[in-house]
């Protein structure tokens, strides 16, 4: 499976970490809600499809970066880098409030 690295371009797996699902949202730092915590930490969805996954390519340029993977084919669709991601969401909140 090729990765394409937004700094590298594309690389072979082996130089890639997977680092978490991407699709779950983080409750905040303080927050002592426990089921909040236990939902993030232990519930999982088995999406057959596309699915939003974070890497880093460790084995190159160690950026962190947000793939969009198919778990039937493993197909990519989509790289971005996780900032990239990371600074439309915390917009997308901003303007939901």
């Amino acid at each position: 499976m090729l990765i394409s690295c937004p700094y590298c371009g594309p690389r072979d797996l082996i130089e890639f970490s997977y680092q978490g699902d991407a699709n779950r949202t983080r409750p905040d730092r303080v927050s002592m809600d426990v089921p909040a915590w236990n939902t993030y930490i232990y519930d999982r969805v088995n999406t057959a499809g596309d699915h939003a996954e974070f890497w880093q390519h460790s084995g190159g340029c160690r950026m962190y970066m947000r793939v969009v993977r198919s778990t039937l084919t493993h197909a990519i669709t989509s790289v971005e880098p996780a900032r990239a991601h990371a600074s439309s969401a915390r917009r997308a909140k901003r303007t939901a409030r």
